[in-house]
């Protein structure tokens, strides 16, 4: 688990990590450089997710040797899907990474949700219901691992 306690904002108590994989984690579904070494650290203290509707069909090979629970969403309401997919692990104790339009909802309701943008941007809605917004997966998982730089973003 990760614990911020953060002035003027709330006490995060963090014990799972949902992430997008392409335009999150993944640019034409390859990862972005030093996203493994990231995910290898993070999953000492974190249960780590990657819920996706696998665009490029390379998610499984991508992240083999990481520490996570890969999802393939179904086509169609894939933003409900993540949602739901929150909501039952329980969203007071998830941070959530995206970058999609079907990742709004799911950035929204969680305990911290982070918009990312990479090559192929982000979407309006995304970026509207995050907390932070990262130019960059490294920058944004290492929020997690340096958790005081939430503190200085998100203090009052």
């Amino acid at each position: 688990m990760i614990e911020v306690d953060i002035p003027g904002y709330r006490v995060l108590q963090l014990e799972h990590l949902v992430l997008d994989h392409n335009g999150t984690l993944a640019v034409d579904g390859i990862l972005k450089p030093g996203v493994k070494e990231c995910l290898r650290k993070l999953s000492e203290d974190l249960n780590i997710y990657v819920v996706t509707a696998d665009t490029f069909g390379k998610a499984a090979s991508q992240l083999e040797g990481v520490p996570c629970e890969l999802t393939i969403l179904p086509a169609g309401n894939q933003d409900v899907g993540k949602l739901e997919f929150i909501q039952q692990l329980g969203k007071e104790r998830t941070v959530c990474m995206g970058n999609g339009r079907n990742d709004r909802l799911m950035l929204k309701e969680a305990a911290l949700g982070v918009a990312v943008i990479l090559e192929e941007g982000a979407a309006a809605g995304a970026i509207s219901s995050a907390d932070v917004v990262c130019a960059g997966i490294v920058p944004a998982l290492e929020l997690l691992l340096y958790p005081l730089r939430l503190t200085a973003t998100l203090r009052s």
